[in-house]
């Protein structure tokens, strides 16, 4: 008797190429919809049509593979995941969203890294906690000082 193998209908890699087919052909109508223009006279859409139109040789590609050998089934992706980390995930940006504006970029990013670096997949504090500050304020830099972008500054606004 032949090993226990998925059908189509339960590979993950059939169900992933359709969305993403879906998604591309959503992209490819938009980018017409814009207007594509030319090479030489691009218009707004054109490289969202040609992004769609390579999403779409993607997923297909990925779809043709999925047809001829049946991947693994969605449900052996779901096996061993650590729901506690993703509930941690989500209530930490949750609450990082919520405070961002308020609080400030600095005040707020530290806070969530230490969070993010200590609890998903823990680090120890004397790596965490340099790479959350030193990390924290260098984007800052990178974003507010060198590239002025402006960023939430909140009640502790430095400059």
């Amino acid at each position: 008797m032949a090993p226990d193998r998925p059908s189509l209908l339960k590979s993950a890699e059939f169900w992933a190429s359709l969305l993403w087919l879906s998604v591309s052909v959503f992209v490819v109508w938009a980018g017409r919809d814009l207007g594509a223009g030319t090479i030489a006279a691009p218009g707004s859409g054109f490289l969202l049509l040609w992004a769609g139109l390579m999403m779409c040789g993607l997923s297909l590609a990925i779809l043709w593979k999925a047809v001829r050998e049946v991947g693994p089934s969605v449900a052996s992706l779901w096996a061993g995941v650590r729901w506690g980390n993703v509930v941690l995930m989500v209530a930490s940006l949750a609450v990082y969203a919520a405070l961002l504006d308020t609080l400030g970029f600095l005040v707020a990013t530290i806070p969530l890294l230490l969070v993010l670096l200590r609890g998903v997949d823990p680090v120890p504090w004397r790596t965490a906690i340099p790479v959350a500050v030193v990390g924290t304020v260098g984007i800052w830099w990178v974003l507010k000082r060198l590239l002025l972008i402006q960023l939430p500054g909140g009640r502790f606004d430095i400059g």
